[in-house]
């Protein structure tokens, strides 16, 4: 479990087809590196992985060909561009963004960055040929102002159009400039995660991951059955 506050920038080095080192910003490593160990789990660009070595400046991880398939990681181990480093959350630990598992539900891509006086404004879009996944698994869990992960980001949606693809979210200077979120360029793919709040309440409602179709209608009586009356 992860909260989408990045901790450090790094980049990915392979080693062979699935199995990479990541190196992190020197300024940043030895507070992540301090509180690392083997067997734990960190979120790569919002993708959870398990720490298998540990090296002086980072760690090597491996990733299964379907998270290589599903998720940027592919494109970005062959590319050494720079990916966004956040170990797990610790019970104790604050929590000021939102719940993240580590779980792509799929990939968007940047089609418009506009810098204002106080943020910046991010326009995620699915791409054409991903459209019916995005309406499958990523779509539904978006709503004005609640929380999305972005290459595992914690950002709060701005506006959506569910129907057309796509969510705004507003970036404050900080985030911006701290994560690799200054260094996308338009039509550049990044990974999203729905809330998982979002999730367990579509479930209770009877809709399914897979399905636009709701299982069991809702009512005063199903509301009453579950609680909410």
């Amino acid at each position: 479990m992860f909260t989408g506050l990045i901790q450090s920038l790094g980049r990915i080095h392979p080693l062979d087809s699935d199995r990479f080192t990541v190196a992190l910003n020197h300024d940043t490593a030895s507070a992540i590196l301090s509180d690392l160990d083997l067997g734990d789990s960190v979120a790569i660009d919002g993708v959870c992985l398990t720490v298998e070595e540990i090296t002086p400046d980072g760690f090597v991880a491996t990733a299964s060909p379907e998270t290589l398939q599903r998720t940027t990681l592919g494109i970005k181990a062959q590319t050494a561009t720079y990916v966004n480093v956040e170990p797990s959350l610790r019970v104790g630990s604050k929590l000021g963004g939102h719940f993240v598992t580590g779980h792509v539900d799929g990939l968007g891509c940047l089609v418009e960055a506009i810098a204002t006086n106080q943020a910046w404004s991010l326009t995620f879009a699915a791409p054409p040929s991903l459209m019916e996944q995005w309406q499958r698994s990523i779509e539904r869990y978006l709503i004005p102002k609640g929380s999305v992960a972005v290459n595992g980001i914690s950002l709060t949606v701005a506006e959506c159009d569910r129907l057309g693809g796509w969510f705004k979210a507003a970036v404050i200077p900080h985030t911006y400039d701290q994560t690799n979120l200054c260094y996308l360029k338009i039509g550049d793919w990044v990974n999203i995660e729905g809330d998982i709040l979002g999730k367990y309440v579509a479930k209770l409602l009877g809709k399914s991951f897979d399905s636009h179709q709701s299982s069991e209608e809702i009512s005063l009586s199903f509301l009453a059955e579950h609680g909410y009356l």
